[in-house]
Order: structure tokens, then sequence, then C-alpha cells
């Protein structure tokens, strides 16, 4: 009997400046697509938010292929999740002495790759 190894490939980003719903709009539509195809949709996304996904992309995959042994064309991307990070504080002066609160969310990505299944 064959065993199959469950070996996955993860990439993680913590702080990234955006919002995470902003993230997951992102995220949702490459979960469980091909790398290939989820490159082609990152590159091809209008959303500000594609781009450090596209980076984290590129880096799981680069850890498959060189800590794993794995072949970037049989990857798909099995799991992606997008969880808020801490809040970032900055007071902003306003008239007659006061000052107005701005928050920056920021949110960690973590992306996992597996191989393809070949039957």
């Amino acid at each position: 009997m064959i065993k199959n190894e469950n070996r996955e490939a993860k990439a993680l980003a913590q702080n990234i400046c955006m919002s995470v719903f902003k993230a997951r709009r992102v995220i949702d539509q490459i979960r469980g697509r091909s790398y290939e195809e989820a490159l082609m949709i990152l590159e091809l996304m209008p959303y500000r938010a594609s781009y450090p996904i596209l980076k984290l992309v590129y880096s799981a995959a680069a850890n498959a292929s060189h800590n794993m042994g794995l072949n970037e064309v049989d990857l798909f991307i099995s799991k992606a999740e997008v969880n808020r990070g801490t809040i970032l504080k900055k007071l902003k002066p306003r008239a007659r002495g006061r000052s107005y609160l701005i928050k920056k969310t920021t949110c960690h990505i973590k992306i996992f790759l597996k191989e393809k299944y070949k039957i």
C-alpha cells in the first residue's frame, strides 16, 4: 500500500497594512485554484490587495520547490487565510487644540500549497 504524504508548503505575511475585508475579497477568488491560474488571476485583478498576495503566492511556491522538491506545475492553493492583525493608532491635530484618532488596520495572510494527486 502506498502512503500519501501530506506535504504542504506555506508562506506567511504579517502586519500587511490593509483591511481584512479587502484582502479576503481577493483571497476568496484564488482559494482552491491551481498555482498558475492563481498567478494569472492576481496579475489581472484591479485591487491594491492583489500585489502583496501575489508576492506571497510566489514565496510559497519557492518554499515548495526549494524545501520540499515539489514541482510548481503540480501545485494548487489548498488553504488561504486572512486574519486580523494589530491596529496602528496615530493622532492627527485638529482645531482648538484637539486631536483626532486615526486607526490603520493590519492583517496577517497565510497561504498553503499542496501537490495535486495524480491518478
